[in-house]
C-alpha cells in the first residue's frame, strides 16, 4: 500500500479552487503522470466518473475514477479502479484569505509495477508527483487560467 498526503496554500477563494478541480480535464493539465482523461460522465451526487491513463515508472495503467463523495466547495473522494486500486481525497479549506488545498491518496500497486521498481522508489516518485501536482495547481489558479 502506498500512501501520500500533502497540502498547499493557494491565493484564491475556495470556490475557485474547487471549481478548477471539479473539472477532470484540469487534473490532466497539472498532474505530470496523468497521460489522458476521457469519457467524463456526470453522476447524480454532483461528482464525476472518468476513465484515465496514468503512467508510473514507464508503465501505462488504465482505469477509472468514480467520485463517491462530492461536497461542494469542501471535499471530493474518488475510488480508483483498474490499474491502480485505492482512494483519492481532495479537500479545500478557507485559509488566511485563500485556500488550503489538501490532497491524499492511498492505493495498491499492481505487481508488474512493483517488479519493475523498488517500493522506496515508488514512494519517492509519488511524493514528488503530488508535490508537483499541487504546485502546478497553485500556479494555474493564481495565474487565472
Amino acid at each position: 500500500m502506498v500512501t501520500v498526503s500533502r497540502s498547499i496554500h493557494i491565493d484564491a477563494p475556495v470556490e475557485d479552487v474547487f471549481a478548477y478541480l471539479d473539472d477532470p480535464r484540469n487534473h490532466a493539465e497539472v498532474t505530470p503522470s496523468l497521460a489522458e482523461v476521457r469519457n467524463v460522465e456526470a453522476l447524480d451526487n454532483g461528482g464525476k466518473r472518468v476513465e484515465h491513463t496514468y503512467k508510473m515508472a514507464g508503465v501505462g495503467l488504465d482505469g477509472e475514477l468514480v467520485e463517491r463523495t462530492h461536497e461542494e466547495n469542501k471535499r471530493m473522494v474518488f475510488e480508483m479502479r483498474g490499474g491502480l486500486e485505492g482512494e483519492i481525497e481532495i479537500e479545500t479549506v478557507e485559509d488566511d484569505g485563500g485556500t488550503e488545498l489538501r490532497y491524499s491518496a492511498e492505493y495498491e500497486l499492481p505487481g508488474r509495477v512493483l517488479s519493475a521498481v523498488a517500493t522506496p522508489f515508488v514512494r519517492r516518485y509519488n511524493e514528488r508527483e503530488l508535490r508537483t501536482t499541487l504546485e502546478n495547481t497553485r500556479t494555474r489558479i493564481e495565474a487565472g487560467e
